[in-house]
């Protein structure tokens, strides 16, 4: 894994035009879980929205693409923002049967994670995005996670349900596995949760079976071992965009306040600085890499695994180089190599300056 430290203050650096307000920030100078008590200061004190109206009115300027449609984050559907009567779809209580009919309000924290109708969770625009309600409504209350691969989602704009394949969760387990581009976003809410609700989240483990999965029943640390290392690979695979610096302005001009890991990416290892140090040291031989198929019949493989990936080097059984990638693209969970001729081939895979070899075949 890269060095984290460098990273974060890489994000931080291309992440710099927001449009912070002077001064705000100014008490978060110390590190640690202080650092994490020192932002709910800053940030737990806000305009709570009524859920109805109020997340309407909003997501009109929170959450609008280029081009005037609804930016949802579970399908590619081309939403028209207002009411039904008024030739929008905005969800009504009716449709929805199938994509692209309806768009509702989504809690990536799940509202049965926190007691439900609670407030100012429940309407907190930090953690309710637009979404199709077809997507939705099949997402429930999952906990989010990494899915295999080869699991087809004939629907949505990416995302995937399945058996949990994330590093290190011990059991069986059904989660929702976002679409690349939103796994950031997703990873940011999570840690503005962890935040904003610091003084009772560490009491929320045991209200909904999916949350006590997640949730460790602490107010520092807060999230599972498991959970956090992947929301910390899902920070570092999917920077802030302008999309959620323009989103976070958008509420912070309604709600009254900001999600600092937007604004400040590099605190997320400033506070969980343990976890990202452990990230660090955990050897590239000893993470779970897969490669499949193998043997393959199709001219290609695929590489999954949670490390980000600086080099691929193809080498056949005579030792000669067949392809070299640098950098290569990271889609779902994984790297794919393409135009492969049948034979016996050698992957050296190098993370971070560390490399294991792996043996492939195509028939």
């Amino acid at each position: 894994m890269k060095n984290l430290y460098s990273l974060f203050l890489l994000i931080t650096l291309t992440s710099g035009f927001a449009q912070i307000p002077n001064g705000y920030y100014d008490n978060a100078t110390g590190t640690g879980f202080a650092l994490k008590t020192q932002l709910n200061s800053i940030i737990s004190s806000h305009n709570t929205l009524i859920y109805g109206s109020g997340l309407w009115n909003l997501f009109t300027t929170s959450d609008v693409r280029p081009d005037g449609y609804v930016w949802e984050i579970y399908s590619n559907c081309n939403f028209v923002f207002g009411t039904v009567a008024n030739g929008g779809n905005q969800d009504d209580g009716t449709l929805g049967t199938i994509e692209c009919q309806r768009f509702n309000k989504e809690h990536t924290f799940p509202q049965s994670w926190f007691g439900g109708q609670v407030y100012p969770m429940y309407s907190d625009a930090h953690i309710v995005m637009p979404a199709d309600k077809k997507d939705n409504g099949m997402r429930q209350s999952l906990a989010y996670g990494m899915v295999a691969s080869n699991v087809v989602n004939p629907i949505g704009n990416g995302w995937k349900i399945g058996t949990c394949t994330t590093p290190n969760y011990p059991y069986s387990l059904q989660v929702f596995e976002p679409a690349d581009q939103f796994k950031g976003d997703i990873a940011r809410n999570y840690f503005y949760m962890a935040t904003c609700y610091e003084t009772s989240i560490g009491s929320w483990q045991t209200l909904n079976a999916s949350g006590d999965t997640v949730l460790d029943g602490t107010n520092d640390n807060v999230f599972e071992p498991w959970f956090l290392n992947m929301l910390l690979i899902w920070n570092l695979q999917d920077p802030v965009s302008q999309k959620e610096i323009d989103r976070n302005n958008a509420i912070y001009a309604v709600q009254g306040n900001r999600n600092p890991f937007v604004d400040h990416p590099e605190y997320v290892c400033q506070i969980w600085t343990n976890a990202c140090n452990n990230m660090n040291n955990i050897s590239f031989e000893a993470s779970a890499i897969s490669i499949f198929p193998n043997p393959s019949t199709e001219h290609n493989v695929t590489i999954n695994t949670s490390n980000i990936i600086d080099s691929i080097v193809v080498t056949n059984i005579n030792g000669q180089v067949v392809m070299e990638m640098k950098n290569p693209t990271f889609i779902n969970n994984s790297y794919t190599i393409e135009n492969l001729n049948e034979g016996f081939y050698f992957l050296k895979l190098t993370s971070n300056n560390q490399s294991v070899t792996k043996k492939v075949i195509l028939n």
